[in-house]
Formats: structure tokens, sequence, C-alpha cells
């Protein structure tokens, strides 16, 4: 079976480009290949629209202004300037940082980075659902509290926190409100304001534009001061210095004025897609298991747990569907889903889990092969343990 007649179901590691967004970039990598930040003449203005139209088409998907946008190569260095920046100017008056262990690597690793700093870092757990308890949140928060970071919608199990709710009691008590929004920005509503978030980080390859593109919201507010985690010539408002790339610069923008477009119709669609993927594993399945909330939950994402089947087997057993068995950032840790096991799955059935990542090319064909081909695996694989 060719590369070509694999059934793409991994959305959350990264979407495909989609043409529209191509095509905007296009011109910027052959015609308009100015330096952005080449002021004195015509190539160096052209790129620069670029970047001011991009700034205004994120800024406008989340409620924010285009002068609070800064772009960063991805999520990962957005996560990084964030939680660095953020806790290297406050650490001598408020060193103590909040966070959860079901976040992104990038955000967990750069949380206990801040030690280094004399920080003091709180990791809370979460439910059996995977979203956090609010109350539990609010009695960990201390005066000397800087910092929350929660994610919006978790990577592995697509699980959606209460954003405005935990940004109301973060702003209640004095602190800031880091929000890794890679797997949100552009699939649900997000408004800055409304869920009192001081920092959001964008990653474009999940929202079908280009790889090595994203951004980071900063508020301007005078409590959110960065420390620039890179030095050089000053761009970005001086916090993330380096020559700015406007082909890929200009895809972010055009990505995210596309998912702002078809955000509500694309949900209804998943929603729909992912009650007829169910209902046809279940049917067939008894035992399968659904991990995170599915009433709190984004529904091109669906994490499963088939008992006493062996996940890796079942991968490759499934060759003809591009599944994971959890998150791509953490493909090359050996062992369980760290994610699935906060939720208190034991790590046998960590084992026996797989995510399946659908969206904006997936075609109800393709999910009812994909469904076919799980079910055909999971029954050949019991049979075989029954000999």
């Amino acid at each position: 079976m060719t590369a070509n007649e694999t059934i793409y179901l991994d959305y959350q590691a990264t979407t495909p480009l989609d043409d529209r967004v191509l095509q905007v970039m296009l011109p910027y990598l052959t015609q308009k290949f100015g330096n952005p930040h080449s002021s004195t003449h015509k190539f160096g203005w052209e790129a620069d629209i670029a970047l001011d139209i991009a700034r205004e088409q994120v800024a406008e998907l989340i409620g924010a202004e285009p002068k609070e946008i800064l772009f960063t190569s991805g999520a990962t260095e957005s996560n990084n300037l964030a939680i660095k920046g953020l806790m290297e100017t406050w650490a001598a008056k408020k060193p103590h940082l909040i966070t959860v262990e079901t976040e992104h690597k990038c955000v967990l690793e750069s949380a206990l980075a801040t030690k280094k700093l004399g920080c003091d870092v709180t990791i809370l757990p979460v439910n059996a659902d995977g979203l956090i308890d609010l109350d539990v949140l609010e009695g960990a928060i201390r005066p000397d509290t800087a910092l929350v970071s929660i994610m919006a919608v978790n990577n592995e199990i697509g699980v959606i926190q209460p954003l405005e709710d935990i940004g109301r009691i973060v702003k209640k008590a004095g602190a800031l409100f880091h929000c890794d929004a890679a797997q949100a920005f552009g699939k649900i509503p997000l408004d800055v304001d409304l869920m009192h978030i001081d920092l959001l980080s964008i990653s474009g390859h999940k929202i079908y534009g280009p790889k090595g593109i994203g951004a980071l919201y900063k508020r301007n507010a005078r409590a959110v001061t960065l420390t620039p985690q890179m030095n050089g010539g000053g761009q970005e408002a001086g916090l993330r210095s380096g020559t700015q790339a406007p082909a890929l610069v200009a895809g972010l923008g055009a990505a995210a004025k596309l998912a702002s477009e078809d955000m509500r119709q694309e949900h209804t669609r998943l929603q729909g897609m992912q009650e007829r993927f169910i209902k046809r594993l279940t049917n067939n399945i008894t035992d399968l298991k659904i991990n995170g909330s599915m009433e709190h939950r984004w529904p091109g994402n669906l994490n499963i747990t088939i008992p006493k089947v062996d996940g890796d087997l079942l991968l490759a057993d499934t060759r003809m569907i591009a599944v994971s068995s959890g998150a791509a950032c953490a493909s090359a840790v050996s062992g369980p889903s760290y994610v699935l096991q906060a939720l208190g799955v034991s790590e046998e059935d960590a084992k026996s889990s797989i995510r399946i990542g659908f969206g904006r090319f997936t075609t109800d064909e393709e999910l009812d092969k994909a469904a076919d081909c799980i079910i055909t695996a999971v029954k050949d694989q019991k049979e075989r343990r029954c000999l």
C-alpha cells in the first residue's frame, strides 16, 4: 500500500497545508522576497505589509489588538517565551508558577526550567475526565503566584478546559493567565478579554497553515512584561529577535482567516463525523473506552482504549490509516502516555490506547474504512490471543 492510499487521521500532530493558504504564501517566496525589516525600499515594504495583514487576521480571531501579536517559530517557542520570559521578570517578587500535569511537554519543561531562577512550581492534577478542579486551582493560588498556565484543548484527549472560569479565578487572585491554545486556535471561540487571558500561544501547522510559524499574544498591560529569550536585532517589539519569514507569516494569517470563516460549520460537521465513527466502533468493539470528557471536547480528537489489545501491535496492523499512540512531540519517549495516566488510566490500558484525529479534509468514506480497519485488527488480535 502506498502513502497516497493511507488515510490520514493524525490531525493533532499536524494538518495538511490548505491550498488556499499556499496561494497566499507563494508571492512571498518569489517576487516579494524582501526582508520585512528593510524599511528603505519597496521590497522591504511589500514584505512588511504581509506581517501587518497577518497580525490583524490572527488578532481578530481571538479578540486582540494587532500590536499584541508577536510572531514566533511555533507554539513551543511561544510557550517558552511566555513562561520563562514572564517568570524571569517576576522571579524576585512573585516566584510561584502553577500549571497542570496534562499540559504539553514544552509547557511542563518550561515551567520546571524556571526552578533555576528560584521559582516554585505547583503542578495540579486533573479529574478522571481530564478537566481541572476549579476549587483545587483556586486553593493553589498564593499571594506570590505570578502565573497560571493551563492549556485550552488537550492535544492527546481533546478535552476543553473551562477557560472563562479559570481566567476569572486567576484575575481575581491577582495573577496572570497563560494559555497554550495550539489545539484550540481556529477551532473553538477564543476571546482573550472575556477569558481574562494575558498570554496565549498559537501554532500555524495545527490550522492548515505552514510549519515553522506561530504567535504569542501578549496583553498590552504593564504587568505582562517578558524578558526576551533570544537576543539580536530587537524585532517583534524587542521580544523575539530574528528576521521574520513573510511567506510563513502570511500563511498563518490566511489560515486564521479561513478558520474564522469556517469554524462553526466545521465544528458541526466534525461532531457528526465523530458520532458516526464512535457508533461504528462501539457496535463492534463492546469493551471500547473513550478517554476524556465527551461533553467538553473538541470533536476532531478521539482517544480510545481497547482493553487487552496491544496498542503498538494495533498500529502495526492498521497501516492503511495514519493514527498515533499519543502526542507526536513525545513519540521518542517510550512507555505509556503520561496524559492518560494522569486521568487514572492504568499502565496496561494506556498501552492499549490510540489517538484518532480528523479534520477539514477527512471524508465519511475514509472514516468508515478506518473504523472497519480498526475493528478487523482488534478482532484478529483477540483471536490470535485465544489460540
